[in-house]
């Protein structure tokens, strides 16, 4: 642990994944407060910080990520500083597809070899989050273009209310009262769990393959082995 605080460097995944979920525990107690969509967007550039620092040591394109964040930050200060709220759908969804470059650069990185290093746990579960965080956005777009897409009544959702749905929806749980209702969020809704259940089946099952020990050589080729020694 000691070790891991002392050189953050060596594993940028583990440090994106503890801000992520550090986002998920303080949410629900800043974006009820009067200032709460300003702290809900500050924290979002700290979280595009810090992801586009991950890509960088990912093959992505660094430039990629970049040229998706700057309109994102750009969309955000708008709507914080002069409550524009018409371009909420435009910051979703470029921040939805920042987020799913992210999470395509850190696969590659995984998979690029055929062993699997400390780092790349990190950021399968980084990676994980990420795909969480990307169709959060899509969800808040959704509700955005279309109110009553997750309520009955019209409601509505919080961030973290659609980020507890995605998280439901991703893992396979299905725990939770939120619920896809328009048919547009639906769709949204099936497309997120068969990329949750793709990811699990193709990327970790592959990863922990790889941390599996080699077979052992059998005995006839150790006998063979001890014959050319003799």
């Amino acid at each position: 642990m000691t070790k891991f605080f002392h050189h953050p460097k060596r594993h940028p995944s583990a440090i994106l994944l503890l801000v992520q979920v550090l986002g998920v525990l303080l949410y629900p107690f800043i974006e009820a407060t009067k200032f709460g969509q300003t702290g809900l967007n500050v924290f979002g550039v700290i979280v595009l910080g810090m992801t586009i620092r991950t890509v960088h040591r990912t093959p992505g394109p660094t430039w990629i990520s970049v040229t998706l964040a700057v309109p994102v930050i750009l969309l955000v200060a708008l709507q914080s500083l002069f409550d524009m709220p018409g371009l909420l759908p435009w910051s979703s969804a470029l921040e939805a597809a920042f987020y799913f470059f992210a999470a395509a650069s850190l696969i590659a990185y995984m998979m690029e070899d055929y062993q699997t290093t400390v780092d790349e746990l990190y950021a399968a579960a980084a990676t994980f989050t990420l795909l969480i965080w990307a169709f959060t956005h899509l969800f808040v777009m959704t509700q955005a273009l279309q109110s009553g897409a997750f309520s009955d009544n019209g409601a509505i959702r919080t961030w973290s209310d659609l980020n507890h749905l995605s998280f439901a929806l991703l893992t396979g749980t299905g725990m939770g009262n939120i619920v896809a209702v328009s048919a547009h969020a639906r769709s949204l809704a099936s497309i997120e769990m068969l990329t949750g259940l793709m990811y699990l089946a193709a990327v970790v099952t592959r990863l922990i393959g790889f941390t599996m020990p080699s077979a052992k050589p059998s005995s006839k080729h150790k006998n063979s082995d001890s014959a050319e020694t003799d």
